[in-house]
C-alpha cells in the first residue's frame, strides 16, 4: 500500500472517494518547473456539495464511541511514521523543501494526530454551581463543519493542526489546501485518514483558488473557518466569515524580531539568526524578519552572520545536500528581489546575497535597515536577514514595537530574567528566551496578535476552545410551575 500515488490524485478531489473535478491545473515542481501532476481545482459548486455532504455525515461521527475515534487518529499517526521514507522524495519535489524540513513536518503531523487521539478521552465539560438539587453543567459540543484553508509553506503541519483536532472534537472538515502544494497540504492527509478508517464524508479535500475559499466563507453548512496565510487575505476571510456569523480563527503573517543583547555568545547568536532567517528559504510565518543587535556585539555578530550566509549551499533539494531550496514560484522571487532592491536604494547596505538564479535565492544580509524601508516594514517571506544596530533597550523596544505584527520574539542573552523583562515590553503571541523565532509543537497553543492573527490558537489546550463551543445544560428531577 502506498500513501502517495500520483495517478490516484490526477485531476481529482477527495470526498471519501477520489472524484474527478470539473476543473484541473498543473502542479509544477518549484525547483525545475516540470509538472508533477494535474490537480483538481474545486469550483464553488463543488465546495457547496462537499459542505452539505460533510454536514450530513457529522452527527454520526460525533456519536461514534471515543475509543474508536481515538484509534483512527493513532493509526493515522502510525501510517505517517511507517511511510515517511517512501513519501519524502515526492513531498520534497512538490514543496521545494529540504529533507530535514519534510522530516519535521511528518514527525509533527504524527504528533498532532496523537494529540487528537488524546482529545477523544479528555473531559468535555464542567460541573457548575447550582441550587435546590439542580444539576448545572457546561459541555463542549462540535461546531458542525469546520472549513480549513491552508498555505503552501508548511502545508502538512498548517493543515493537519486544524483538521485533526477539529475531527477529534466531533466536527466534519472541508479542507482547501494551496493549489501549489495539494499533496503535502491535503491529499496526504486524505490518504492517512482513508487508510485509518475515517468514515466517508467526514473529511473533504478540495484544492482550490480564491473562488473556492470565498465559497467556504459564505456557505451556510460551514460553521467555522480556520485560516492560515497572509494578513491581507486573512482580513478578507475574517470579513466574509464574520458577515456570515461564522467563528473564524486567523493565523497570519509575521515580522518577527530576534534580539541579540550585549551579553550574548556571538557565535551562538549568529547561528540562531541564520536558522531563523534562512530555514525553508525564509518562507515561514515565524521567520526572523529583523535582527536587532546591541552595538557592543554588532560587528563580530555581523561578520559571523555574513560568513554563514555566504557558505550556505542553495539548490534543488532532490539533487543533493543543500541548506536552502527554491522559492515557491517566480512571483514570490520577484517580490523578494524587489524588496531587497528597494531597501538598498533607500540606503541600506547589501552585505551578502541579494541575487538569485531562477527560483534559487541566495541567503541575504542587509545592514543599515531603518524604519520606512521595505525590509523593515514588510514580511519578506524570503531568505533575507535585516540587521539593525541598537544602543539601549529603550531604543530597541521603540524599534521592535513599530510593527503591526505580533507573532513571535526571540531574545539571546546570558541573563534569563533580563530577557523575560524585555519580552514583556514587546507584545507577541510567542516568546523564546535563548532561541530564535521559529518553533512549534503539537502540545502548545500557537498563534499571534495584531496583524499576525485575531487571537485564536491552534494546538494543545487551545484545541477545545477553538474547535468546540460551550453548551449550558441544567437538569431538574421534575418540572415545576412558575407564577404565570
Amino acid at each position: 500500500m502506498s500513501l502517495i500515488d500520483l495517478s490516484r490524485f490526477e485531476g481529482c478531489l477527495f470526498d471519501g472517494t477520489w472524484t474527478p473535478a470539473v476543473e484541473r491545473q498543473p502542479v509544477p515542481e518549484p525547483a525545475t518547473g516540470h509538472t508533477l501532476f494535474n490537480v483538481g481545482s474545486a469550483t464553488p459548486q463543488e465546495v457547496a456539495t462537499a459542505a452539505a455532504t460533510a454536514r450530513a455525515a457529522q452527527p454520526a461521527w460525533a456519536k461514534k464511541p471515543h475509543k474508536e475515534r481515538a484509534a483512527i487518529f493513532r493509526k493515522a499517526a502510525d501510517l505517517l511514521d511507517a511511510h515517511a521514507d517512501a513519501i519524502t522524495p515526492t513531498l520534497m519535489r512538490e514543496s521545494g523543501s529540504i529533507a530535514p524540513k519534510i522530516d519535521v513536518e511528518l514527525q509533527m503531523a504524527a504528533g498532532i494526530c496523537r494529540e487528537a487521539a488524546a482529545m477523544c478521552s479528555q473531559p468535555a465539560g464542567l460541573m457548575l454551581p447550582a441550587d435546590d438539587g439542580r444539576i448545572s453543567l457546561a459541555r463542549r459540543v462540535p461546531h458542525g463543519v469546520v472549513g480549513v484553508i491552508s498555505p503552501f509553506n508548511f502545508p502538512l503541519i498548517l493543515s493537519i493542526r486544524a483538521v485533526a483536532p477539529a475531527l477529534a472534537a466531533g466536527n466534519a472538515v472541508v479542507l482547501k489546501p494551496d493549489l501549489r502544494t495539494p499533496i503535502l497540504g491535503g491529499f496526504l492527509i486524505a490518504r492517512i485518514f482513508e487508510e485509518a478508517g475515517l468514515p466517508a464524508g467526514c473529511l473533504h479535500v478540495l484544492p482550490g483558488g480564491a473562488g473556492a475559499g470565498q465559497a467556504m466563507c459564505i456557505d451556510r453548512n460551514i460553521a467555522m473557518i480556520s485560516f492560515t496565510g497572509s494578513t491581507a487575505v486573512g482580513s478578507r476571510v475574517g470579513e466574509l466569515a464574520g458577515k456570515h456569523l461564522k467563528k473564524v480563527t486567523l493565523e497570519l503573517g509575521g515580522k518577527n524580531s530576534l534580539v541579540v543583547l550585549d551579553d550574548a555568545d556571538v557565535a551562538v547568536a549568529a547561528s540562531n539568526a541564520a536558522w531563523g532567517c534562512y530555514l525553508h528559504q525564509g518562507q515561514i510565518c515565524m521567520t526572523t524578519g529583523l535582527v536587532f543587535v546591541h552595538e557592543k556585539v554588532y560587528e563580530p555578530f555581523l561578520q559571523a552572520l555574513i560568513a554563514k550566509a555566504k557558505h550556505l549551499p542553495v539548490g534543488d533539494p532532490a539533487s543533493g545536500q543543500v541548506a536552502l531550496g527554491p522559492i515557491i514560484d517566480q512571483r514570490q522571487v520577484a517580490r523578494i528581489d524587489g524588496i531587497v532592491r528597494d531597501t538598498v536604494a533607500a540606503g541600506a547596505v547589501l552585505e551578502a546575497g541579494g541575487t538569485h538564479d531562477g527560483p534559487f535565492f541566495q541567503p541575504t544580509v542587509l545592514t543599515g535597515v531603518k524604519p520606512g524601508m521595505r525590509s523593515f516594514e514588510e514580511e519578506v517571506f524570503g531568505p533575507v536577514a535585516s540587521v539593525v544596530r541598537f544602543h539601549d533597550e529603550d531604543e530597541l523596544v521603540a524599534l521592535a514595537t513599530r510593527t503591526e505584527y505580533g507573532l513571535t520574539l526571540g531574545v539571546i542573552t546570558a541573563n534569563v530574567a533580563r530577557g523575560l523583562a524585555l519580552a514583556e515590553r514587546i507584545p507577541t503571541g510567542i516568546v523564546h528566551i535563548n532561541d530564535q523565532t521559529v518553533g512549534d509543537d503539537p502540545s502548545v497553543p500557537f498563534g499571534g496578535r495584531g496583524a499576525s492573527g485575531n487571537g485564536g490558537r491552534h494546538g494543545g489546550p487551545a484545541n477545545w476552545e477553538e474547535f468546540a463551543q460551550w453548551q449550558w445544560v441544567t437538569i431538574d428531577a421534575s418540572a415545576h410551575a412558575y407564577p404565570f
